[in-house]
């Protein structure tokens, strides 16, 4: 008798809303993309659409609308309508309305501030955190009600500063921009290090903000650089209930 496999999800103790980080386990879809895979265009879309319901279903959240992101990389901020977007985070004081992050190596970041019902989810590559996509997230969500001193913000899983080597032009706009030298090791670059920074720079109290500390590399993750390109999504949500 074949055991179906559980939906692995990993939460922040910082953040109250409900929330969560999937990982690849306890999903439908085939290799490469075994087996939670929650996006890209190869796999089997039945197969997309069937773990997304897994996902949402572990987290209690099954008939409540998602407000998704066509990301382009880019520090655009959307107030959260449920369906697809084209922007890097969404922001909403609004109740059950689901936002999602679309993962493979870059951060998700999961904002909320529990004294104003406001929450917010970011997508940081590197030329995300450059653009400040965090303090972008951060300013909109003020505009909505919240307040910089309450806000709490979660990095989930992302390529990691000891596996992410960029280029060396890479390198030189972050130094241009105003960020610290430990965000990097030679050409080697810490993007979790760099988006605390962007959110301790613009207000956010640094033990108001939780590094998951997990890099998308290891075997629980899908990870679009260890996999040449052909891997599926992780994805990060967050909602007020």
């Amino acid at each position: 008798m074949k055991t179906e496999a559980i939906v692995q999800v990993l939460k922040s103790t910082l953040l109250s809303a409900i929330h969560g980080f999937s990982t690849r386990h306890g999903g439908v879809s085939q290799a490469p993309y075994q087996s939670l895979n929650l996006g890209g265009s190869e796999d089997i879309p039945e197969h997309i659409e069937q773990n997304r319901t897994l996902f949402l279903q572990s987290l209690g959240l099954e008939n409540t609308p998602v407000a998704w992101m066509r990301q382009v990389h880019g520090a655009d901020v959307c107030v959260a309508q449920p369906g697809p977007q084209t922007c890097d985070a969404l922001v909403t004081n609004q109740k059950n309305i689901v936002l999602a992050v679309s993962t493979a190596d870059c951060y998700p970041l999961l904002l909320h501030d529990p004294v104003n019902h406001v929450i917010g989810a970011a997508h940081a590559g590197w030329r995300g955190t450059l653009a400040h996509i965090a303090e972008e997230t951060v300013k909109e969500m003020c505009r909505l009600g919240a307040s910089h001193k309450h806000i709490r913000a979660a990095i989930g899983p992302g390529i990691c500063g000891q596996k992410y080597e960029v280029s060396e032009e890479v390198i030189e706009q972050f130094r241009y921009a105003g960020f610290p030298h430990s965000i990097h090791h030679h050409r080697l670059l810490d993007l979790a290090r760099a988006n605390s920074f962007v959110l301790e720079e613009c207000g956010i109290h640094p033990e108001n903000i939780d590094v998951l500390n997990r890099c998308s590399t290891e075997s629980d993750f899908f990870s679009f650089r260890r996999d040449n390109g052909k891997t599926g999504r992780m994805w990060s949500v967050i909602v007020l209930k």
